[in-house]
């Protein structure tokens, strides 16, 4: 997620204004541990765009779902591992990538050593073109 995404801006009240629930819904939800705000200093909450996002997703499944909230929490626990499973698959084929590019000028480097090995030296093909004329 963009850096961006994830810094707190809005305080309580313009979250709760911005996903249509009481102010209160919104610290149940971080008691159920469902969200996880900035804090201020002051221990304010700061909600951030990915906040509202996840505030609207778990209105959702709540709503048009009918989850309740441990219901919810389980499916965002999912999620969440499901996301950062596609992170380390895309390292993963990244280094593999990275891997097979270095094999493939492995095999070209001994594709060239062996072809030069199998040469015979400079000298004795003038000589052999030489005679055979």
């Amino acid at each position: 997620m963009e850096k961006d995404q994830e810094q707190g801006l809005y305080i309580i009240s313009i979250a709760a204004r911005l996903t249509e629930v009481h102010p209160q819904t919104l610290r149940i939800y971080e008691r159920k541990g469902l969200l996880r705000p900035e804090r201020t200093l002051k221990n304010r909450r700061r909600y951030s765009d990915a906040d509202i996002t996840r505030l609207r997703h778990i209105q959702e499944l709540t709503q048009r779902e009918g989850l309740n909230l441990s219901g919810v929490r389980k499916v965002l626990e999912m999620e969440d591992e499901i996301a950062g499973l596609r992170e380390k698959v895309q390292v993963l084929e990244s280094e593999m990538s990275k891997m097979h590019e270095s094999m493939r000028d492995g095999v070209r480097q001994l594709k060239r050593q062996v072809a030069l090995s199998r040469r015979p030296p400079a000298d004795l093909v003038i000589r052999s073109r030489k005679g055979g004329r």
